[in-house]
């Protein structure tokens, strides 16, 4: 989707997702599943992927996305091993009921993005550059291929995707700080069983307390099937928070945008195609959106660093826009 064409042809199909409240009515889902041979860490076909007008590879001269030998093999395997097994159904409620009270402090979001200088993601096989350098290097690609008033706010989201990441720091965070097993990654639905085909490193989850439950392991555990993906409690992490921290800050992005953050790192569901079960009609549109900045999020990585200090008022200007300026509450 990276031409102008299919560009505008997405904004036609997405028309209703990204208005603030949504009243149309949304394509029909995909079928399509995870095929049982496919591999979650198939370095091939994420090389295929790649969109044109980004880079390759990633700055380690890698495929994107490998996790079967990456140049950071040892903290990514250590961080996903460790996030399946201890992310329970009651750790992702207990991390709810701590914070989703906001009340770890108020700063700006500008604050919050300096603070992610001092984090790396250990997730991540593609990058070891600080987490506020991605956020600009996302926010400057989907401006410059998605440019002018009438969809700022994507270019927005770019900024605040990973800020939730602002939980595994010390300054902000307190004594709650949480280690990073618990804040990045991909994410899954906890509640019942993992799509052990769709998510990389899953054989960890056979030491997960919820593994052989007699609910949470079975394929539906505690949901309908087609309750809609809005509605799954997902394993705890930065997306989850931010998108709930800026609802709660009366945050006026579109709907659109606020599923972009809460969504981008469902690798399983967007990427692989697991939990289609569960979709309601309208995860088709939201999909759609998730699927087109997930391109930016991923591929901006092999982009050269932005001038931040350049770019910085632009974006003041939108946090002022959307109602996100100022000190809010985390």
């Amino acid at each position: 989707m990276g031409s102008m064409l299919a560009k505008e042809e997405l904004a036609q199909e997405c028309a209703v997702a990204a208005e603030p409240a949504k009243d149309g009515e949304a394509d029909e889902p995909s079928d399509c599943s995870t095929d049982e041979n496919e591999t979650a860490s198939s370095k091939e076909s994420d090389t295929e992927k790649v969109p044109d007008g980004f880079a390759t590879e990633n700055k380690f001269g890698d495929s994107y996305r490998n996790y079967e030998d990456s140049a950071r093999q040892a903290e990514v395997s250590r961080t996903y091993n460790t996030m399946h097994r201890k992310q329970t159904l009651e750790f992702v409620r207990e991390q709810h009921a701590k914070w989703l009270k906001f009340d770890k402090g108020e700063f700006t979001i500008m604050e919050v993005v300096e603070m992610l200088d001092a984090l790396i993601d250990d997730s991540d096989p593609d990058n070891d550059l600080p987490n506020s350098i991605h956020d600009f290097q996302t926010a400057e690609r989907i401006r410059e291929q998605w440019p002018g008033e009438e969809y700022d706010w994507f270019h927005l989201v770019g900024l605040l995707h990973d800020l939730g990441k602002v939980m595994a720091l010390p300054k902000l965070a307190g004594d709650s700080l949480l280690e990073q097993w618990a804040v990045v990654g991909d994410t899954f639905c906890v509640g019942c069983a993992p799509a052990m085909d769709a998510i990389v490193f899953s054989e960890s989850f056979k030491e997960n307390p919820d593994y052989n439950h007699p609910v949470y392991g079975t394929q539906n555990g505690i949901y309908e099937p087609g309750c809609g993906i809005s509605n799954l409690v997902m394993s705890w992490g930065h997306d989850e928070y931010m998108f709930q921290m800026l609802k709660a800050n009366g945050c006026t992005i579109p709907e659109a945008g606020l599923n972009m953050i809460r969504f981008h790192s469902f690798y399983p569901w967007h990427d692989k195609r697991a939990y289609t079960h569960l979709e309601s009609t309208e995860d088709a549109e939201t999909m759609k959106w998730v699927k087109e900045f997930n391109k930016f999020d991923l591929y901006s990585k092999g982009d050269a660093i932005p001038d931040v200090e350049g770019v910085k008022p632009y974006y003041q200007a939108l946090l002022k826009k959307y109602n996100i300026d100022g000190k809010l509450k985390w």
